[in-house]
């Protein structure tokens, strides 16, 4: 990886973010508020939140949550987003990963959905560890990766993602950009099993929220998807940004499509030890 850190990264992403993206698989909040025996007291921390969707799902099962991101337009989105949804408890906090603690004190459960890979893993797992209450989880939370196939026909086509993409890399090139670098194609880092491993997390627990419901995807849908992304957020493109628009609008054309959502993976470490 050739890429590190900087303000960039999402630039112009935030107001796309929440319609462009598919939403985890329902259910995936009271999967977790179950199995960290959630009642409404405690306190959990969401690391690189975005707009807030996971912390606010979240929010009525514990006394006090709090959303952390290093992204400005991310966190308007988020309290925007909750005073939409008129939910109370929750706090926003603008800062990377890497600053914790903090000074944000303890937590019950550390909740990193689909942003562990773009931080300093062994540093920031190694402070969740102190920033626990005995028994208390890092909770990591994705897109289960080669999900089975869904039954269920689809009513309309497919999202065009592969050409979707394709077009992205006839405007920024064939590497991956992200900020003001590149990430090499495939580089993304896994093994996040590893990594808490060695921060001393214990007590591993997997559970799988089921998905395959249909989803109907417009073009406007598919636009912010493809703005909403590190990779082809608006920023990236400059001046051609109307550009990429206008081309992308004309392959999509008036649509509709339709897709899976996939199913939801939830990885739970535990705080056994002082």
């Amino acid at each position: 990886m050739s890429w590190q850190w900087d303000e960039s990264l999402f630039a112009g992403a935030a107001e796309h973010y929440l319609r462009g993206r598919l939403p985890y698989a329902p259910g995936f909040a009271e999967t977790i508020g179950a199995a960290l025996g959630f009642d409404g007291r405690g306190r959990l921390l969401d690391v690189g939140c975005g707009p807030g969707n996971v912390t606010l799902a979240l929010a009525p099962l514990v006394e006090e949550a709090v959303g952390l991101d290093p992204d400005g337009g991310m966190l308007a989105e988020a309290a925007r987003h909750a005073a939409d949804r008129g939910v109370t408890g929750v706090r926003w906090v603008r800062a990377r990963a890497e600053d914790l603690p903090a000074g944000l004190g303890e937590f019950r459960a550390v909740v990193f959905a689909s942003s562990f890979h773009w931080m300093d893993r062994d540093r920031v797992a190694a402070t969740v560890l102190r920033m626990l209450v005995p028994g208390g989880a890092f909770v990591h939370v994705a897109d289960l990766k080669e999900a089975p196939a869904a039954r269920t026909p689809l009513p309309a086509p497919a999202p065009p993602y592969g050409l979707i993409g394709e077009l992205v890399r006839r405007y920024l090139g064939p590497v991956r950009r992200a900020g003001q670098g590149v990430i090499a194609t495939g580089s993304t880092p896994d093994r996040e099993d590893l990594v808490v491993a060695r921060a001393g997390f214990e007590g591993y627990e997997r559970h799988v929220v089921p998905g395959g419901q249909v989803v109907a995807r417009s073009a406007d849908d598919l636009v912010a998807w493809a703005f909403s992304r590190s990779d082809s957020a608006p920023h990236l493109f400059g001046a051609q940004a109307g550009d990429f628009e206008r081309d992308l609008r004309a392959l999509l054309g008036n649509g509709p499509y339709a897709e899976h959502l996939p199913p939801t993976e939830i990885r739970i470490w535990r705080r056994l030890r002082r």
